[in-house]
């Protein structure tokens, strides 16, 4: 394996932003441990964190050994990169449950088998029983105050004000990285373009305190091409933890990512070849209706991040949702569409006639009133189970319940809502 492989895989995916001179010398040394900090300041990763979790696990492909670095310590006070005020600190329990979550999120993107194992560490060991004379004696005697006010972190604060407490977070994460160096001999520290000042400060440490060599790889912030951050929508910030945003969501918000942006997506965030990639960027040049390399990335990150398990009625969903058959729906797809559609549930031994069916609607929003149900039904407007509805129709037979309890309503060709049918025991 050539020293700069890995180096080359994230160049021609857009993942290589800086990376000290030194560094492809020592990856071709033979395995190096690598790490990358994630604060649990939320009680789940996001979408964007994806970028730097791929820089490890793309690092353990090429036989290093990726550290994921839980930062049950600096959570407490919070990285102000990036960040135009002062974040709220959370409390202990907080962050130690947030930190908890984290680590089973990471735990679905690494080996912790092998040769080239992960290791998962909280900074807690080390950082909540450090004692402050001793901080300031053996870390902040290595830095000026002149050296921390030129990085990037403070300068962006400088005006509207940073704490001595987020001012301190620099040496905090350049003393994780001492830590790591010593205790594991982790050479290299990885991350997001915005944290070159932190590495760099725990690289300076390194040097300063040991004499050690230390290395870094930072990787471009994630930004969409209409200028937007990746990961925000009108709803929310899409996380990675299935009960803040569902798969379908998940699902969803990929699939309907910008065509100018799929491309640069398809790199960053997933494991297809080269030669996969740059075949799915033709079809958006030459089919964009077909949408092909679109649903890839949907599909191939949200099996990473969720399972098959949940990606396949996930995907049956969506395709019913967009006109097709309920052939084959699996009762899974329909606990699905349960959670992103208007759901009506009755236990009516009358269910199945038309007038109960309009009462359920109407409960629901899909119609206003029983004269709007009628306007939609006169038009040839309404559907259920994919059969358009007649004016004369009173009801329905037992045999069109999918899976024994499901139907499904259609008002023009968006506007869904589904009816379970609860038996009476």
């Amino acid at each position: 394996m050539r020293s700069h492989a890995l180096l080359d895989e994230l160049s021609w995916r857009g993942l290589l932003h800086q990376h000290t001179d030194e560094v492809a010398a020592a990856l071709a040394e033979g395995q190096l441990s690598g790490y990358i900090g994630f604060d649990p300041t939320a009680p789940s990763l996001h979408i964007g964190t994806l970028l730097v979790i791929m820089l490890l696990v793309r690092l353990q492909r090429f036989g290093h050994r990726p550290v994921a670095l839980v930062g049950g310590g600096t959570g407490l006070i919070g990285d102000p990169s990036g960040k135009a005020s002062e974040r709220p600190l959370a409390d202990a329990d907080t962050v130690m449950a947030n930190a908890e979550a984290i680590r089973g999120q990471l735990e679905r993107f690494l080996d912790f088998g092998g040769p080239s194992a992960a290791r998962m560490i909280n900074n807690a060991e080390w950082l909540v029983e450090l004692r402050a004379v001793e901080f300031m004696r053996d870390v902040g005697k290595h830095f000026t105050v002149n050296y921390m006010l030129q990085k990037d972190s403070v300068q962006g604060r400088m005006d509207a004000g940073i704490s001595y407490t987020e001012f301190s977070y620099m040496l905090l994460q350049a003393y994780d990285f001492l830590e790591l160096r010593r205790r594991y001999g982790v050479r290299l520290q990885m991350g997001g373009s915005d944290q070159w000042g932190n590495i760099t400060a725990g690289m300076e440490l390194i040097r300063r305190a040991t004499g050690m060599d230390a290395h870094a790889i930072t990787s471009p912030l994630v930004t969409t091409s209409a200028g937007t951050k990746f990961g925000k929508t009108e709803a929310g910030t899409i996380w990675l933890d299935a009960n803040l945003t569902s798969p379908y969501a998940f699902y969803q918000f990929l699939v309907n990512v910008d065509d100018r942006d799929v491309g640069k997506y398809l790199r960053y965030f997933t494991l297809l070849p080269k030669d996969a990639v740059e075949e799915l960027d033709e079809c958006v040049r030459e089919r964009p209706a077909q949408r092909e390399a679109h649903r890839t990335l949907a599909r191939e990150v949200t099996r990473m991040v969720h399972g098959d398990a949940l990606l396949r009625p996930v995907e049956e969903a969506t395709q019913t949702l967009f006109g097709g058959s309920l052939a084959g729906l699996s009762a899974q797809a329909f606990e699905v569409l349960k959670r992103e559609i208007p759901c009506a549930t009755t236990d009516s031994p009358e269910w199945n006639q038309m007038a109960t069916l309009i009462e359920l609607l109407i409960s629901v929003g899909m119609f206003e009133s029983k004269k709007d149900a009628k306007r939609a039904i006169q038009q040839g407007g309404f559907y259920i189970n994919q059969k358009r509805i007649l004016p004369d129709e009173l009801g329905l037979e037992e045999g069109e319940l999918v899976h024994g309890r499901f139907l499904l309503a259609r008002k023009g060709s968006k506007s869904y809502a589904l009816i379970e049918v609860v038996r009476q025991s």
